[in-house]
């Protein structure tokens, strides 16, 4: 396998002078001789990545585009131990800002007008500066105050070259067991589109107002407590955001005042804690859209009092069966439940090699056992999310991507509560919402509808089940149908299901001549009749008081 002739070599020796630098040297000859060192049945031992830390300064110092995938992998607890994840989820995308007539060429290029007409003031210091686009105060014609957010020039540019190399990489390691085991090529797939869908303003604007209106929508919180910023369609493009522009301060760095709850502050604390906390989970279980990135700076408070949503530049989905599940994992890691845990993972992750059940669920028990002696006060709830992917991942199953997503938000949000209020419990301020979540997994938010489509369901199936049988029974007659199945005992398993068959017909008879004396009885009109009753009634004593006695003999009463 040739080297990675088509990558720009300038920037391949840059890269190579990063990596020595540090001192990767596994990564140093993959680029150089380009193929996988150690591509046998050994190769995932000598994948030699380095420590946490080590990594971390060299995504920083390869620029933007590998500081974006190292905070995406930081999504994955799934993927990586949890001692990368905490150390990738420091990387910040501060870089310098770019120069004023850079970014007003890109507000001229994508703009229907020139700023002029549509800004009375444009602050040129931005406000922000990160890897892919900078921020900067204005003022619109109307008098509104805006957030514009402009992509950095050249960065579509750059995102194109080293997505190119990435997955360059991947496909050189993909032949190891340790890309195998991975699936680097479709992971370098999935980080490339969603690098990509970070390019396009337009989807975060589509996220913005999504997040927005499902919050005013909101039924376990005060609506009005909580905002998302509402986003300039008009003036919004690919590669320029316009946004309503508020005033406040991230959340840890909030001084609380307590004016509206009779100058207690930690009563203040708790009400912003739980109002952040129920807008989440109403994210997570009910509208299935969530903000996956709630650090301290993405959650505002304003100098109204209320707390804002920021940035919907990362977001996740979860179906409605997704869910269901989620909770029902969240109540088995509450009840210590591994059966049920291993259950629910088996229904969510997707194996990757050979799975030992009884491996996976012992391993469960082991992690959930050292919570068992925890008060819900003191226990983590992500951390425990956090373990239960990764002993899921030690046993050959890959989760799907929502997952990480799910449980990287839920890890910011519990760490920025705890770092707010550290006498807060997610699951303390989850338990009031149970019933509800229940509630709405069975019936849905509309019980008529769900009993309709419920009733659908069962026409149909009603409906398919005579023509599956007899397409079943067709295919027995025919012969076509071949069943090859090995049952040990089955001899005796059959001897028990005949008994059980005659003493059923037994029974049965036995029943059918007591309703028959009775029958009888009721319309005897002659002796005759009165003694065919009291014979049948005879007949039917003597056969039940027999097949009673059998069953005690056989030791199977119950």
């Amino acid at each position: 396998m040739q080297a990675l002739t088509k990558i720009d070599s300038s920037r391949q020796r840059e890269i190579l002078e990063i990596l020595l630098h540090h001192g990767w040297d596994f990564m140093r000859q993959i680029l150089t001789m380009g193929k996988a060192v150690g591509g046998d049945a050994t190769a995932e031992n000598r994948v030699d990545v380095p420590p946490p830390e080590i990594l971390r300064s060299i995504l920083v110092d390869l620029g933007p585009v590998y500081v974006k995938l190292g905070q995406l992998l930081s999504t994955r607890p799934d993927l990586l131990p949890l001692e990368y994840i905490e150390a990738l989820s420091e990387l910040q995308s501060n870089v310098p800002p770019i120069d004023w007539r850079e970014i007003e060429t890109i507000l001229i290029e994508q703009l229907a007008q020139p700023p002029s007409e549509i800004f009375s003031q444009i602050d040129i210091v931005p406000v922000a500066a990160g890897s892919i686009a900078q921020t900067h105060r204005a003022i619109l014609k109307d008098g509104r105050i805006v957030a514009i957010k402009v992509q950095r020039p050249g960065i579509d540019r750059l995102v194109t070259r080293d997505i190119a190399m990435i997955k360059q990489i991947a496909k050189l390691l993909s032949g190891t067991d340790f890309g195998k085991r991975y699936d680097l090529v479709s992971l370098a797939a999935e980080f490339s589109t969603a690098l990509q869908s970070e390019l396009d303003f337009t989807q975060e604007a589509r996220y913005t107002e999504a997040l927005r209106q499902n919050l005013l929508a909101g039924k376990w919180f005060d609506t009005t407590k909580i905002m998302v910023p509402e986003i300039d369609r008009r003036l919004s493009t690919q590669k320029v955001l316009v946004l309503q522009w508020l005033d406040g301060v991230p959340i840890l760095a909030a001084r609380l005042t307590g004016k509206n709850h009779g100058g207690d502050i930690q009563q203040e604390r708790q009400a912003l804690t739980v109002l952040c906390f129920r807008a989440f989970f109403q994210q997570y279980l009910v509208d299935g859209l969530f903000h996956a990135d709630p650090h301290p700076g993405n959650l505002f408070y304003l100098d109204d009092g209320r707390v804002a949503v920021l940035d919907c530049g990362m977001m996740g989905r979860l179906d409605a069966r997704t869910q269901s599940a989620l909770v029902e994992m969240i109540l088995a890691i509450v009840n210590g439940d591994a059966q049920r845990c291993a259950q629910i993972t088996l229904q969510l992750a997707e194996p990757m090699g050979e799975l030992n059940l009884s491996r996976l669920e012992w391993d469960y028990d082991r992690l959930l056992h050292k919570y068992n002696n925890i008060s819900l006060q003191n226990m983590n709830a992500s951390e425990a999310f956090a373990e239960i992917l990764q002993a899921a991942r030690r046993n050959n199953l890959r989760w799907p991507s929502n997952i990480g997503l799910f449980a990287k938000s839920l890890a910011n949000l519990e760490g920025v509560g705890r770092q707010f209020n550290p006498e807060v419990n997610l699951f303390e301020e989850v338990r009031p919402l149970m019933n509800d979540m229940f509630q709405r997994q069975l019936f849905g938010d509309d019980l008529i509808q769900s009993l309709l489509r419920t009733g659908l369901e069962l026409k149909n199936l009603s409906m398919q089940s005579p023509r599956q049988l007899g397409f079943l029974l067709d295919r027995f007659s025919s012969e076509t149908l071949k069943l090859n199945i090995t049952i040990k005992d089955l001899d005796g398993i059959q001897n028990s299901i005949d008994d059980a068959a005659n003493r059923r017909s037994f029974s049965t008879v036995v029943g059918s001549l007591v309703v028959g004396a009775a029958i009888v009885s009721a319309n005897a009109q002659t002796s005759q009749l009165q003694l065919l009753s009291n014979v049948l009634f005879g007949t039917a004593s003597i056969l039940g008081l027999w097949l009673i006695v059998k069953i005690i003999r056989s030791g199977n009463l119950l």
